[in-house]
């Protein structure tokens, strides 16, 4: 075949990105496939900002990873001379005995983390912005804050190049095959070879994945800019990040930034995305009522008018946790899918992670929760 290289990414996004700029950067002839072109619109790794958190809810084994890539996100800013992520913090609110507030107690007390624990009376009176009802509590996170979305992935494809990757945009993976020890990358221009794969192709993952054991759902993810009556919201006046875990679900929003306002979107919910490539971008009345009476009950000095809006998409996992391991049937294909709506920030560290399975077939890092097997016991 004429072009062969050690390793191909199939996805050229948060997680491709990464491990593009990991591989090329161990001296790898490295190759990045990407649909559009690095830092588009049409996947889950656009929106301006993420949220970047340490004392992790969802799972206390997230954060040996988190702070592993909180290490890597200031080497990549330090290199690049801009800063990666703003640390502006965080306020988690919910119930006391919920899935947010418990587990972030939870973390912090397992990895000797800062967090504070507040009543409703003191998140009124240090964010007169927040409205929290007496049977809520909350969790504040000096050292979180919110990520460059477009800026980090444009990093990491610059460090890749300057390392010598290569690209191809404007390509459609087709399907991908392994012939012996080796894999095949089918396109809608050419056929490529590679000694191993790297597929992180995010809502496009099911589609490369047809045979695959874990079943990945994707779902439509609309996020929106609310005005605002006032500058409570803007990062600069000591506004944080937020999430609050309510009985209609969990909501979550980033500081005002611009003249948008404040960023508010839903975490929990999202229709089903059939096709990734044809994703309802229309907003929608229901969408917006959900996050309006939100803003409405909690964020006080929100008008609740939308002034600009855009839609995401989440790729879940059933158990909502990452997959990071080798394809079972082929070792040379490493997947990482699934991110299920929590992974950007953990990007660094992910595109680490796939350049040791590549290079070494295993990593020292703490992935075991995230492996295969846990669908399929032991």
């Amino acid at each position: 075949m004429k072009n062969h290289y050690d390793a191909i990414v199939l996805g050229v996004g948060g997680v491709g990105s990464a491990a593009l700029c990991h591989l090329a950067r161990r001296g790898l002839r490295v190759l990045g496939i990407e649909r559009f072109s690095p830092g588009h619109a049409r996947g889950s790794s656009h929106g301006g900002t993420r949220i970047i958190r340490q004392a992790y809810f969802e799972h206390p084994d997230y954060v040996p990873l988190v702070l592993r890539a909180w290490q890597l996100w200031d080497e990549l800013a330090e290199r690049r001379g801009e800063p990666m992520y703003e640390e502006v913090g965080l306020l988690q609110v919910g119930p006391p005995q919920g899935e947010v507030v418990q587990g972030v107690l939870a973390s912090a007390r397992q990895h000797a983390l800062e967090v504070e624990e507040l009543d409703a009376d003191e998140i009124s009176r240090r964010w007169p912005g927040f409205h929290a009802t007496s049977e809520l509590t909350g969790a504040y996170e000096r050292r979180a804050g919110y990520l460059h979305v477009e800026r980090s992935v444009l990093a990491h494809v610059a460090e890749a190049v300057a390392a010598g990757a290569e690209l191809a945009c404007d390509r459609t993976a087709v399907s991908w095959r392994c012939e012996g020890p080796d894999v095949v990358v089918s396109t809608d221009r050419e056929e490529i070879g590679a000694a191993k794969l790297v597929l992180a192709a995010g809502p496009w993952a099911a589609g490369l994945l047809a045979d695959f054991a874990v079943r990945l759902a994707v779902l439509r993810k609309p996020v929106f800019w609310l005005a605002t009556r006032d500058d409570s919201y803007r990062a600069a006046r000591g506004c944080p990040c937020f999430l609050y875990e309510l009985p209609s679900g969990i909501f979550y929003g980033v500081p005002q930034l611009d003249e948008r306002g404040v960023k508010v979107a839903e975490h929990t919910a999202g229709d089903v995305v059939d096709d990734p490539l044809s994703v309802d971008r229309n907003l929608h009345t229901g969408d917006r009522d959900r996050v309006a009476r939100f803003a409405a009950d909690y964020l006080l000095r929100a008008s609740g008018e939308v002034s600009d809006h855009s839609v995401c998409m989440y790729t879940m996992t059933p158990d909502r946790h990452f997959i990071v391991d080798h394809h079972p049937s082929f070792s040379q294909v490493i997947v990482i899918a699934g991110l299920s709506g929590h992974g950007f920030k953990f990007i660094p560290v992910l595109g680490e992670v796939a350049a040791d399975l590549v290079i070494d077939g295993t990593t020292t890092l703490p992935i075991d929760f995230l492996r295969m097997i846990r669908f399929h016991g032991d």
